[in-house]
């Protein structure tokens, strides 16, 4: 999940006037042609339009991508960034562009798609701040044999918003009267600078490595990362090695457990109001411990691993995003431990991560049983598809709404507040979705999980769980879900090799009421360890009541790293230099 609150459908392509065929390339004409769209009619007479264009200073060849545009009532930030959020978003509307050269226009008008306002005859009149932006694609030639689309992530953590390469426009104030009819011309002058990397310090060190796994499925230059924070007298001490913690989460340049030694202390109130939602600590607090004498010397570690399709490959094996899994397995955690001084034995690597990198903590803990020594996962996506959020997408028809007849009709909600009360449905969700991408590009969470758990369409690009207009559920897409990625079928099936590599390495902790009911599906691996035989473990699961949210973890950041050091000393060798004993004094 989307840790901000942070989880389409056929190509919708810009229409562009007939009129301007003339003067277009013919490329550009042939080309969007053939991908299925129609030029549209001249402009009528209170017609909603915005022609999008961008010159070749900004881009000197034609572009495959999304281009969008946003509407908002404020100028508090620029209108892109207020864009695609669960909860809030301003009016945006996006269409697929094919080949679209440099002067060439892309006509938004009311039939491109949009969200949370389905089109721009229902925008209502008034004045209002517009940006566009040009999501730009990249074109990959995969050693499966497909060629297809996508945004190549740029170390932006598939952010379009931010995206260095991405085009965009100044913001303009216009009036906008969708019965009067307009016709705004918006020109894409603006190219997003590179992402600038935060410096290594004595306490922090960045990775960036080219995978040979990733580029070689690809046909395209990919990459790993990883941010290491290092612990009190690593640099005063060149011959001692440290146990390690592999803390997953969503693409992120800060260091592990937000360390930061700038950072300032919190008020009273702000304590206040982390500890009812929480028992983490402020940076200020952790780093300050980090850096003090008391916390056991362990090395922690984050990992990069963005894919075309999401900030995060869920560190698996996938047929649509490639071997991620294997990539993390035999190139990224190898350079790490040879690279510093990281005790590379199972007792002494330790996990962690809440939602998103909860489902990758425990999927790495039960995928690779004997290379890891134990997992500490908070809030996780799904582990039991019955529990998709509120779907089961084994028997469920609709991700829209329960399975039932008549004539009252319940939405299904994908998120709720801590008393209870729902807030956005699965539908919205949907629709979003298939604003901001088609072919599961969206980079939002749904066409996430189809992108990583999901099969391969026959035009190359990942089958799509459940329609996002419709909310139809494909079931043979459920079933390949759930006999690859459903962490609790998985144990089932698979228990008696590897339970007894798992016994004292589980603890699964969520908010009894998740922001995205991801407690249901805990419930069910827990009902699943309490009958386990040969070996029989019942793991560690702890429930945060009442009223718990999303993000809601039961201890400090401190206090999980003694955790962890408990266990590496319950388990490690006693005797030698790498024993915990001697490195934690």
């Amino acid at each position: 999940m989307h840790a901000s609150a942070r989880c389409g459908l056929a190509p919708r392509l810009f229409r562009t006037l007939p009129a301007l065929a003339g003067r277009l390339p013919a490329v550009v004409v042939a080309a969007t042609l053939a991908v299925g769209s129609a030029f549209s009619l001249p402009a009528a007479a209170h017609a909603q339009r915005f022609e999008v264009s961008f010159p070749a200073s900004a881009h000197a060849g034609p572009i495959t991508g999304r281009v969008f545009v946003f509407i908002s009532s404020d100028n508090r930030r620029e209108p892109r960034f207020e864009s695609g959020s669960y909860a809030a978003s301003v009016p945006f509307f996006g269409a697929d562009v094919s080949a679209l050269a440099p002067g060439a226009t892309a006509v938004v008008d009311a039939s491109t798609p949009g969200f949370p306002l389905a089109s721009l005859k229902d925008v209502p009149a008034g004045d209002y701040y517009v940006q566009a932006l040009m999501n730009v694609y990249t074109l990959y030639h995969r050693a499966d044999g497909h060629v297809i689309w996508a945004h190549q992530d740029q170390w932006e953590g598939q952010n379009f918003a931010r995206s260095p390469g991405n085009l965009v426009s100044e913001v303009r104030r216009v009036h906008l009267d969708p019965a009067a009819g307009y016709d705004v011309e918006i020109t894409l002058s603006k190219v997003i600078p590179p992402i600038e990397m935060p410096a290594d310090t004595k306490w922090v060190k960045h990775i960036k490595i080219q995978s040979d796994l990733l580029t070689k499925f690809w046909g395209h230059p990919m990459y790993l990362g990883a941010t290491v924070l290092l612990p009190k007298g690593y640099g005063e001490h060149p011959g001692v090695h440290y146990p390690v913690i592999y803390q997953q989460g969503h693409f992120s340049l800060r260091a592990p457990f937000g360390f930061n030694p700038d950072a300032r202390p919190m008020s009273a109130e702000q304590r206040a109001a982390m500890r009812e939602r929480s028992a983490r600590e402020s940076s200020y607090a952790f780093s300050q411990e980090w850096m003090s004498d008391s916390l056991p010397r362990m090395i922690a570690v984050t990992f990069q691993h963005p894919t075309p399709y999401y900030d995060d490959s869920y560190a698996v094996n996938s047929p649509n995003t490639g071997p991620y899994g294997d990539a993390i397995m035999t190139e990224l955690i190898p350079y790490l431990e040879s690279h510093f001084r990281i005790i590379a034995q199972p007792y002494a690597r330790m996990l962690t991560g809440g939602s998103t990198g909860g489902w990758e903590s425990i999927a790495l803990q039960v995928f690779h049983p004997k290379f890891f020594g134990g997992t500490w996962t908070l809030y996780p996506d799904p582990v039991d598809f019955r529990d998709f959020q509120l779907t089961n997408i084994y028997t469920d028809t609709s991700a829209f709404v329960p399975n039932a007849s008549g004539w009252w009709v319940t939405p299904r909600y994908m998120m709720r507040d801590v008393e209870g009360q729902p807030h956005t449905t699965t539908r919205q969700l949907g629709h979003m979705e298939a604003v901001l991408g088609s072919h599961a590009r969206s980079g939002q969470q749904i066409n996430a999980f189809d992108a990583v758990w999901g099969p391969v369409g026959g035009d190359g690009y990942p089958k799509e769980l459940f329609n996002k207009r419709t909310g139809h559920i494909d079931h043979d897409v459920a079933v390949y879900m759930g006999d690859h990625f459903d962490l609790r079928a998985y144990l089932a099936k698979h228990w008696s090799t590897i339970g007894p590599d798992l016994v004292d390495k589980i603890h699964v902790y969520v908010g009894d009421m998740d922001t995205f009911y991801l407690n249901l599906a805990v419930y069910r691996l827990e009902d699943f360890f309490k009958q386990t035989k040969n070996p029989h473990y019942e793991g560690t699961f702890e429930y945060g009541r009442p009223m718990k949210p999303h993000g809601w973890q039961p201890f400090t950041n401190a206090e999980l790293i003694r955790m962890m050091s408990d266990q590496v000393r319950r388990h490690g060798p006693a005797g030698d230099r790498t024993d915990p004993g001697w490195i934690y004094r």
